[in-house]
């Protein structure tokens, strides 16, 4: 890397696939670290192919494979091969850091179990994801977002209207949830080490940062709560929370506290409702919920969004204009935030998606293209002390591919 930033010196091996680990790898990446993916002979990474699988948006660019994998360096090692171990030695005494999504037997198998690879580095970071956690009677069962963070952790029966059926979410979304929590795992680990010398055992699981997205029924459960019945928009628990439409057919979502409801009024033109008794305060007017729903829908749709806009702000209401992926991709918030940022290599790709970690003043380095299927196999081999001789070898024992 050329460009100083705060993990400029970093080295990371990523010995994970799809979303999750591979996310977590570039949000290093996008503070200096230099990351090795190490991928399996043939295909590769199976997120290679997940930008051509419904319901993903079709496009020329695979956009899902620079948005997790940008700014590493790429290597195809079969892992199954016996030659293979010395180069995964060597790579595990290169990193500082190790990311594995392997399922717990199988890293094992490939020799990327914590008590073998932390043998041969004491002072590494291993970090690790599962879909239900490590232990338990589910420890061993396949997960993605869909499954174990959205469905298992009473996220997705939530996130729906009274009458409807679950739905399928955001596909990712828990994904890259859960590569902010490794991220942190990590970087708490490499405190740490400063601190002690000492390398960790760190990771989470799907089903972790799930439960901990639904934190607040989740603990409301723990506290014996009483739960409110799932969403109706007609007569919601709190008609102050809740989506509604204006003339011209844009929805937005209104978010009002209680003590947002004076300059509510005034936005709608209607101070005397203040007077109400049926809203005279906030327990009145949950009492009267699905009368206050009908009032607030014929006011809004009795104007377009950009009268609603200029009163709510005026009044200092909180709301938003409820978006599709494509307007915010378009949205001028984005970029001058630099949530959207400029990617580098990529054929009919000019911008990806940042991660959110901001260190102010502290330039993350540009994004480039995701690496193309084993394409610094020699580089790589080459900076671990692996002659031409070597590397030939390691093509005819099978660790490598014939060709990068």
């Amino acid at each position: 890397m050329t460009t100083e930033s705060v993990f400029t010196g970093l080295k990371v091996l990523d010995a994970s696939s799809f979303i999750a680990g591979p996310a977590a790898a570039t949000m290093l990446s996008d503070f200096g670290a230099d990351v090795v993916k190490i991928e399996p002979p043939g295909r590769g990474d199976p997120q290679r192919g997940l930008a051509s699988v419904p319901p993903s948006p079709k496009a020329e660019a695979n956009y899902s494979w620079h948005l997790a994998n940008r700014n590493k360096r790429g290597m195809v090692l079969d892992l199954k091969s016996p030659s293979a171990l010395p180069v995964l030695r060597r790579l595990v005494e290169w990193a500082d850091v190790v990311i594995t999504n392997f399922p717990h037997g199988t890293r094992e198998k490939l020799h990327l179990g914590y008590e073998e690879i932390s043998a041969w580095n004491p002072r590494l970071v291993y970090a690790d994801l599962t879909g239900f956690g490590d232990t338990g009677p589910d420890a061993g069962q396949p997960g993605f977002d869909l499954s174990a963070y959205w469905s298992r952790s009473g996220l997705l029966a939530s996130t729906r209207d009274a009458g409807a059926p679950p739905t399928v979410p955001v596909w990712g979304s828990g994904d890259y949830t859960s590569a902010v929590a490794i991220y942190a795992a990590i970087a708490t680990a490499l405190y740490r080490r400063e601190r002690t010398g000492q390398g960790a055992s760190v990771g989470t699981s799907l089903l972790a940062t799930g439960v901990w997205a639904t934190g607040t029924l989740v603990a409301g459960a723990l506290a014996n709560g009483t739960p409110f019945e799932l969403h109706d928009r007609a007569a919601p628990a709190n008609p102050l929370i809740n989506p509604y439409r204006t003339e011209d057919d844009e929805w937005f979502m209104l978010v009002a506290a209680p003590p947002h409801w004076p300059g509510l009024t005034r936005a709608l033109g209607r101070p005397e409702l203040l007077e109400d008794p049926r809203y005279a305060d906030f327990e009145s007017i949950l009492e009267n919920s699905a009368a206050l729903t009908d009032l607030l829908d014929a006011e809004f749709r009795s104007q377009p969004f950009a009268h609603w806009r200029d009163a709510l702000s005026r009044e200092r209401v909180t709301y938003s204009l409820i978006q599709t992926p494509e307007e915010a991709a378009l949205d001028p918030q984005l970029r001058a935030n630099d949530i959207i940022v400029p990617i580098e290599g990529v054929d009919a790709l000019e911008y990806t998606v940042n991660s959110p970690v901001i260190l102010r003043n502290v330039d993350k380095v540009p994004a480039k293209r995701a690496p193309e299927l084993g394409e610094h196999n020699d580089e790589i081999l080459g900076e671990l002390g692996f002659d031409p001789a070597a590397i030939a070898e390691l093509r005819t024992q099978g660790a490598i591919p014939a060709s990068a």
